[in-house]
């Protein structure tokens, strides 16, 4: 039930944020005199509408999105002779640019909003300096298992004697000041041999000291590499922790700007994950950072609302990061400058403005509008790629998921 009511969850704001979007063009349209004459969430057979002055608003029946029909978008479209100043292509550059990027502008807004919202209102479940796990054994380098056999030796958090329930207080000689980020760089960084660890045990500072060993680790900074750091062998306890205004902004700034860095990663291994998919399809694992659908994407908010050991408000936080996450990566798929996106548009608007402006200054006359039936083959080439990929990562989130776990 709760699987079901996270996945319900997820498409409520999903389409919300589609609705947004199309309100944000909306909006700006007809605060530039623009005649828009449809505004609709969905697709398909009407549901219910109603009519405010030359608008009408309304449901349609598939929930796949939403349009928002501006008179005179393209030449393609007839134009009644008594809304021709009123068309969009009879605007200014920067007004319909403003108009076009309405919708990528509050993407943004709304991601950074519910990471706002994740961080400060509902909290994020950090990990602490108190230790909850120690590890029996540092499994060799070579293992091919995580277990622990008879032929391996304590970790080195156990030979030390760290205790579930201890408090790191320092590392060295450094306090690591209730940070868990803190104290895992400087016991990375500190390499094989013996580290001094200082720990809050029944209000008593202990010092211990823990022969490190080391391994090869994800780097913290740029997990595609692999890095030698070294290994003390606990695990941290977790709490929620609330962000003042200041600190949510900032987190969610730089989450957003994550998303950007993961999204431009996709971008340039995109064959690569092309081919992943289609060996997820034949029963390979699936890549847990790879491409997903929006049915990978609702999946996951649906296991996401069913963790065991989980509050309510952890489970909902983890559900806005995943919708947010997913609001950047809109923003910046409609930002790209390809047709029928918002960021296709922009660009035909950037070269009509250009090319007008250079043949004025050579005291030639405009040269009017591009042709954009010369730009339909690539438009459609474009459409044919995204129906593929959307119906490849169909079947891939169906036959097989990413999971949480």
């Amino acid at each position: 039930m709760l699987t079901l009511f996270g996945i319900v969850l997820f498409v409520v704001l999903l389409l919300g944020s589609v609705a947004i979007h199309e309100f944000g063009h909306c909006v700006t349209a007809k605060m530039y005199g623009m005649k828009v004459s449809e505004y609709f969430v969905g697709f398909g057979p009407k549901i219910w509408s109603f009519r405010r002055g030359e608008t009408e608003y309304g449901l349609k029946a598939i929930p796949a999105g939403g349009y928002c029909k501006i008179i005179g978008m393209t030449d393609l479209e007839e134009v009644d002779e008594a809304d021709r100043d009123r068309a969009f292509y009879r605007y200014s550059a920067p007004k319909k640019t403003v108009v076009l990027l309405a919708g990528v502008f509050l993407h943004l807004v709304i991601g950074f909003l519910l990471f706002v919202i994740a961080f400060m209102g509902i909290g994020r479940y950090t990990p602490t300096t108190v230790v909850q796990s120690v590890s029996e054994c540092i499994p060799a380098a070579t293992a091919t298992t995580s277990e622990c056999g008879p032929q391996d030796a304590p970790s080195p958090a156990k030979a030390a004697g760290l205790l579930e329930g201890d408090e790191i207080f320092a590392v060295g000689a450094d306090r690591v000041g209730g940070d868990w980020d803190t104290a895992s760089r400087l016991i990375r960084e500190a390499g094989a041999g013996p580290l001094a660890v200082t720990v809050l045990r029944d209000g008593k500072l202990v010092t211990l000291t823990a022969d490190l060993v080391t391994r090869e680790r994800a780097d913290l900074d740029n997990p595609d590499r692999v890095v030698t750091v070294g290994v003390l062998g606990v695990g941290p306890s977790f709490r929620t922790q609330h962000d003042g205004p200041i600190a949510a902004a900032d987190r969610s700034v730089g989450l957003m700007w994550d998303v950007v860095k993961a999204s431009g990663t996709l971008v340039k291994n995109f064959p690569d994950k092309i081919g992943e998919l289609f060996d997820a399809l034949g029963g390979d694992e699936r890549d847990q950072e790879g491409l997903s659908g929006v049915v990978g994407a609702a999946r996951v908010s649906g296991e996401f609302f069913s963790l065991d050991n989980s509050s309510t408000t952890e489970r909902l936080s983890l559900v806005l990061l995943n919708v947010g996450g997913l609001n950047i990566f809109l923003a910046l798929f409609n930002a790209l400058p390809l047709l029928p996106l918002d960021g296709g548009h922009v660009a035909v608007t950037a070269y009509e403005s250009g090319k007008r402006r250079l043949f004025r200054l050579f005291g030639k006359p405009d040269p009017g509008r591009v042709d954009i039936t010369k730009l339909l083959p690539a438009t459609y080439a474009f459409v044919v790629v995204l129906i593929a990929l959307t119906v490849l990562l169909l079947a891939a989130d169906i036959v097989n998921p990413i999971t949480v776990s």
